[in-house]
């Protein structure tokens, strides 16, 4: 009776969760440098590619924070009702990217040099940039710089990408989400244990516990059979690539808050196989959120001109082509 009851209870909250119009989801890495640094160095990784202390210190504490609107419920919404969207990716130190799409329009800043220090990649100052970078050289100083979705995509050859299709067509229909989700509940009711434990002033706890290879197994049967549905390029681990994932117990506590759901925190250093990995989890945080809005004073970037400017280098003459490696060669036309 308690296994149905938790059960109700959090498919109760997920359905409150459909029901709304913006929703702002924060994902929080619970862990530390120490432990990040133990996790990396089980990993067997080659000389010289040891994780960086800069990358562990970012990484545990390291934040991302999305928000997205649509016109109708959650649960009755496909990609052409979403009126806004909103990502930021933060640390201790600060905000390190973010993006926000308002209708047509993109919005992007970043701390570039952060970014940069972190993959070890040496960043050129705006002052460093050609003339013809432009608007480019707000987007290094960490201004917000706006690009039209549209122009971007006439920039990629109309949308159609390497994968086929246009953003749109890759995205995941409202059907097959719905078949999704439904398998992903017969898995979640056959393989988890639940378990409830009130928290007092309208807050309750559910627990949730199962052997991870086996529910990442029992997900991904379900899922396969969808595949043809999902985004192409979506590529599924095989139950092969899971052998050697440990079959160790993860427990997901959710918190309901008057019924509706508001974090999820899950322990996940079990998973780890090492001892001095103490502390690893992951913690989500659900909210009503704010409608996501265009910034202020954000430069409008031109693609082309930047494509153009940055990536274009100086054009060879007859004499320099016959000169070089490439004079004399036949390049099938059909390949470009």
């Amino acid at each position: 009776m308690e296994q149905l009851s938790a059960g109700k209870k959090l498919d109760r909250a997920f359905e409150k969760l459909g029901e709304k119009k913006t929703l702002s989801f924060q994902l929080d890495l619970d862990t530390d440098v120490a432990s990040l640094k133990a996790l990396d160095a089980g990993s067997d990784p080659a000389p010289g590619e040891e994780i960086p202390d800069e990358v562990a210190r970012m990484l545990s504490g390291a934040t991302v924070t999305f928000t997205v609107q649509s016109r109708k419920p959650m649960d009755e919404s496909g990609q052409q009702d979403l009126v806004g969207m909103a990502m930021k990716i933060s640390s201790k130190d600060g905000d390190l990217a973010e993006y926000r799409v308002i209708g047509d329009s993109v919005y992007v800043r970043s701390d570039v040099r952060a970014l940069g220090r972190m993959t070890g990649t040496p960043v050129p100052s705006a002052d460093d940039l050609p003339p013809q970078a432009g608007a480019l050289k707000d987007a290094f100083e960490g201004k917000w710089v706006t690009f039209s979705v549209k122009e971007m995509e006439k920039s990629a050859g109309g949308g159609r990408g390497a994968r086929g299709g246009s953003a749109r067509d890759r995205s995941l229909d409202a059907g097959t989400q719905k078949k999704l989700v439904q398998s992903l509940r017969e898995v979640v009711a056959r393989e988890v244990r639940l378990r409830t434990a009130g928290g007092g002033d309208g807050t309750e706890h559910i627990t949730a516990t199962a052997p991870f290879r086996t529910l990442i197994t029992q997900l991904l049967h379900e899922i396969r059979p969808l595949a043809k549905d999902l985004p192409q390029g979506m590529e599924l681990p095989t139950d092969k690539d899971l052998k050697d994932a440990p079959d160790t117990k993860v427990t997901a506590d959710f918190t309901l808050k008057n019924g509706e759901l508001s974090e999820v925190d899950v322990d996940l250093a079990a998973l780890a196989r090492n001892a001095k990995v103490r502390k690893l989890g992951l913690t989500l945080k659900v909210s009503d959120g704010t409608r996501p809005t265009a910034p202020a004073g954000a430069t409008k970037l031109d693609l082309k001109d930047v494509m153009g400017g940055l990536f274009a280098g100086p054009a060879m003459s007859d004499a320099e082509l016959g000169g070089s490696d490439l004079g004399g060669q036949d390049f099938p036309q059909d390949e470009f």
